[in-house]
């Protein structure tokens, strides 16, 4: 890693290439073979490596359609349990740390996003069990900070991954932040975020795709984060894309 990659989390070296043009169209049509094998009951590694050779796809754009696509049924039940931002007033909310960071992070930096299947935005970065803060990270916790508490809800948990390096000081910036402005949030580090997430009676933030099959309820601050704050954000959209034929 770089120099500037360190600085920021933006877009890699070639991404321009990557994600535009004919490039572009192949992934339209690689998401839209890997929707229709998941509706058949295909196994998710499988598929991705089978539509990945079929289009020649690189390791970046590999890891974008398997982040993008979702079976149908998987869609229709993310949809239905997403509840719409507001509703996080007078609620308990629990937050998958790193994932919504980064994401946010990434927007900032003019990075590429994807707009997913089920109406998730999702970076594509990898951390490789180590987070490096950026310059964007303490605005980024901020503005998330900015567009939840808006909504008065009565308290956040913050969720961080105890085996990713570095972790430990993101959540005290966390939580620092929130002592600074008044705001009702707690942070924990865990070994298995995901599992204490899906057992929550708390309302999720996430969107990791395993966790949202399994939780009860959840909202989409991504996307209200990138309509209201970030309209010429650098987003690949296959929220569209219908494989039910």
């Amino acid at each position: 890693m770089n120099t500037h990659e360190q600085r920021h989390r933006n877009a890699h070296l070639g991404d321009k290439a990557l994600f535009s043009g004919e490039h572009l169209l192949r992934l339209r049509k690689a998401v839209y073979d890997l929707c229709w094998l998941f509706n058949r009951g295909y196994a998710r590694h499988s598929a991705i490596k089978l539509v990945g050779d079929h289009y020649q796809l690189l390791k970046r754009q590999r890891l974008a359609i398997s982040r993008a696509a979702c079976s149908d049924e998987s869609r229709a039940l993310r949809v239905a349990k997403c509840l719409p931002i507001e509703a996080v007033k007078d609620r308990q909310l629990v937050i998958d740390g790193l994932n919504l960071i980064i994401t946010i992070e990434t927007i900032m930096a003019g990075g590429v996003v994807l707009r997913c299947r089920d109406g998730c935005i999702r970076d594509i970065a990898s951390i490789h069990g180590t987070y490096r803060q950026v310059h964007e990270t303490g605005n980024a916790i901020a503005l998330i900070g900015q567009a939840l508490e808006f909504f008065r809800p009565e308290n956040i948990l913050w969720i961080f991954d105890k085996p990713v390096s570095n972790s430990g000081r993101l959540a005290v910036m966390v939580r620092d932040m929130a002592q600074a402005r008044g705001w009702n949030w707690q942070t924990a580090l865990m070994n298995n975020p995901d599992q204490f997430i899906i057992r929550s009676d708390q309302l999720a933030i996430t969107s990791d795709s395993v966790v949202l099959d399994e939780v009860r309820q959840w909202v989409n601050p991504g996307a209200h984060i990138v309509a209201n704050f970030f309209p010429d954000a650098w987003i690949i959209d296959f929220s569209n894309v219908n494989a039910s034929a």
